[in-house]
């Protein structure tokens, strides 16, 4: 049974871990996994047809707690106990909750305060007595007719939840933590730079906490811009983002199928490679001979995506350029989001596109892949990689192609 220490509009957790407000998806993620022998049978709980208007649940069923992440930002938003039978629960230290201490009304006074009356919910029989960031909601089954302010004696905790703010309903997920940084840099923002006909690079916005020596090292959090075109090279990336999570070096190209001559394509010695920032979402892929960029991936890390929790959400926006109605020469700008869903960008054009490229994904231990294929559709020089639920999976960015006695780094066939 978990022993675990009660922070209000913070966190629950122990000397070994702690689930943080505003804590990103995988960090939690990565707790649990880390901690497995402890903490089992864990559920992750989404709309898969919807999956910006519903939380995304951690639901810990062994030990009775809930983690509900904002369902846009994926970072923590509400920490709720539904079972205090399987949790041992304290407050600075000192338990209001265990298998030799009831969770009764006397016993939360005793350990929190009362400071003002309860709120009686008919619909839900629940009597809730609330506090700056914690609430806790008793169960009135015996009761015939509740008080209308006074809990009644010997009640017990139904359920506890963490928040922030004074109002459950209207809470929002925080901010980061300092202590979540753990020295990575996060993407508050991607923008897509463009020209008429297509991407040039990426300028993003980039979330730090300081790394110096000293303990104002991590008091606040800065931000800075970066930017990052096609060309650019291994120590301009390096320079602008730091050493990437981890080098992938392709073994072999599945879609050079759909480029016009794949037969005429001459084996390189060498495989071009990726930078994986893992905590920006985005790749960035180079060239095997040049070493400079030639194409960047950026991931929505959807819930029922093959790649989920692989990638931190990347919040992008990717101007695009649309013809008007009647007119050859006149365009109007549209900006494509993370949260774009696909017919609404074929409804933007005005036509339908090509057939996709199906993409499937399987895994080299067993060969499935319980979520399904992707389609993967082309536009202005941009891969839209769309789930079944409509929703973007990824976007991959190439640069302008190869001109006559110009090679350019940003020529790709449509690899992805």
């Amino acid at each position: 049974m978990l022993d675990l220490e009660v922070v209000p509009e913070r966190s629950l957790g122990n000397e070994q871990w702690e689930f943080a407000l505003g804590m990103p998806l995988a960090q939690a993620i990565s707790i649990l996994q880390k901690h497995c022998r402890n903490i089992k049978n864990v559920q992750v709980l989404y709309s898969e047809q919807l999956p910006l208007s519903h939380d995304l649940i951690l639901n810990l069923t062994q030990d009775g707690i809930k983690l509900l992440f904002d369902a846009t930002n994926q970072r923590l938003k509400v920490i709720e106990v539904y079972d205090l039978s399987k949790v041992k629960l304290k407050y600075c230290g000192v338990h209001f909750n265990s298998q030799a201490i009831a969770p009764t009304i006397e016993q939360i006074d005793q350990s929190f305060g009362a400071t003002h009356p309860g709120v009686y919910n008919a619909v839900e029989q629940l009597f809730h007595l609330n506090f700056r960031g914690l609430s806790f909601s008793f169960q009135l089954d015996s009761w015939n007719e509740a008080p209308k302010y006074e809990i009644p004696h010997g009640a017990m905790v139904k359920r506890m939840h963490i928040y922030t703010g004074n109002n459950l309903q209207e809470t929002r997920a925080p901010v980061m933590p300092l202590a979540c940084f753990l020295g990575n840099i996060y993407a508050e923002c991607v923008d897509v730079v463009r020209d008429q006909a297509g991407p040039l690079g990426l300028k993003l916005r980039l979330l730090t906490a300081g790394c110096g020596p000293g303990a104002m090292a991590d008091s606040k959090v800065r931000s800075i811009e970066k930017s990052i075109s096609f060309g650019d090279s291994c120590q301009d990336v390096l320079g602008a983002l730091g050493s990437p999570h981890k080098v992938f070096y392709k073994s072999e190209d599945k879609m050079k199928i759909h480029s016009p001559s794949p037969h005429k394509q001459v084996p390189s010695k060498c495989n071009d490679y990726f930078f994986n920032y893992f905590t920006l979402g985005v790749d960035i892929l180079f060239d095997s001979t040049t070493h400079l960029v030639k194409k960047f991936v950026l991931h929505t890390n959807f819930p029922g995506h093959y790649n989920f929790n692989i990638y931190h959400r990347c919040d992008f926006k990717i101007p695009i350029v649309i013809k008007k109605e009647g007119s050859d020469s006149q365009t109007e700008e549209c900006i494509l989001t993370t949260y774009s869903k696909w017919d609404q960008i074929q409804e933007l054009f005005g036509h339908p596109m090509e057939k996709p490229v199906v993409l499937h994904r399987s895994s080299s231990a067993n060969n499935t892949n319980p979520f399904g294929s992707t389609f993967c559709f082309g536009l202005q020089r941009m891969i839209f990689e769309v789930m079944q639920n409509n929703h973007i999976a990824s976007v991959t960015l190439y640069g302008a192609p190869r001109t006559t006695g110009q090679p350019r780094p940003g020529s790709s066939s449509s690899s992805h």
